[in-house]
């Protein structure tokens, strides 16, 4: 008896190693189910707030290219939720330098404006003349090459046409360094009317125009966005006429004419940045558009 028993021995343990070796298995694959059914609903729940966030973006992109609506209002912030809201910013594209505008016509008082712009941005002369020169060729119909220039070669081709968007700028030679820049884009545009508009111009482009000092852009500018310092706000100053604006900034009206034919004032153009958020995923999104009667036009409409 004791015989027959020994021998069934290794026959019952390989049973038991079998089954658990089975249930290990099984294990692991249960395991591994509930991990993948967790990493999907994850990932189902924040395509949920990915959605979330866009809405919210849309929303308040919707209310901001509404007629009434003006910077600074506070229907430009809102939501349906604690965790699900928009808010919305308005800014004057006109504030910005049109390179476009700057470059028609080889205006000399304008190219001179982006000159100096250029130097208020720490770029040296000689990398100005071949940015101005570069961007002259890009845009020009012939393929006269200016003295700092570059025409077609070496895989190299110029558009011969004006920019049709910012990005457009990465393309020509020279301009490189300045487009790796953080912002870079911040100051420049090809969407406004052309003029720098008075009512919404950075610093440095104030300063870039001749007869402009620092100490008056400066009382200017504090004047300008009132007591919270910045643009776009409910306590900014309001100017009704370009001439208040001129009185503003303390010139007379033979001074001003120094910089009359480069400045305007409330172009219709305007920038809508709308950031929109669900839970901690957000979205943004940037329209430009001409708000002008009761139907605005979109001009552009990117995800940031």
């Amino acid at each position: 008896m004791k015989l027959r028993s020994s021998r069934k021995q290794p026959s019952t343990g390989a049973a038991l190693m079998l089954s658990m070796w089975a249930l290990f298995l099984l294990s692991a694959m249960v395991i591994s189910w509930a991990i993948d059914i967790g990493s999907g609903l994850a990932l189902n729940a924040h395509s949920a707030r990915v959605i979330e966030a866009s809405a919210m973006a849309a929303s308040g992109g919707e209310i901001a290219l509404h007629p009434g609506v003006k910077p600074g209002s506070p229907l430009l912030r809102g939501g349906v939720s604690r965790t699900q809201t928009f808010e919305a910013r308005l800014t004057g594209e006109g504030g910005r330098l049109n390179l476009n505008w700057v470059v028609a016509g080889e205006n000399p008082a304008r190219i001179e404006l982006l000159r100096s712009y250029l130097e208020r941005k720490g770029i040296d002369l000689n990398e100005r003349d071949h940015m101005i020169d570069c961007l002259l060729d890009w845009v020009d119909p012939d393929n006269l090459v200016r003295l700092n220039g570059a025409e077609d070669g070496d895989n190299y081709r110029p558009t011969n046409t004006l920019l049709t968007r910012i990005d457009d700028v990465k393309r020509i030679r020279g301009w490189g360094d300045f487009v790796a820049q953080p912002g870079w884009d911040a100051e420049i545009t090809v969407n406004s009317t052309g003029p720098l508009d008075l009512a919404w111009a950075p610093e440095d482009l104030l300063v870039s125009l001749p007869g402009m000092t620092e100490p008056l852009v400066e009382q200017f500018l504090a004047m300008r966005r009132g007591e919270d310092g910045l643009d776009g706000t409910e306590d900014d100053a309001t100017f009704k006429t370009l001439d208040e604006v001129r009185v503003a900034l303390g010139f007379t009206a033979e001074q001003f004419k120094q910089i009359a034919a480069l400045v305007g004032f409330r172009d219709q153009v305007m920038r809508i940045v709308s950031t929109g958020q669900s839970g901690k995923v957000k979205r943004v999104v940037q329209m430009i558009v001409r708000k002008s009667g009761n139907v605005p036009q979109l001009i552009s409409w990117k995800e940031l």
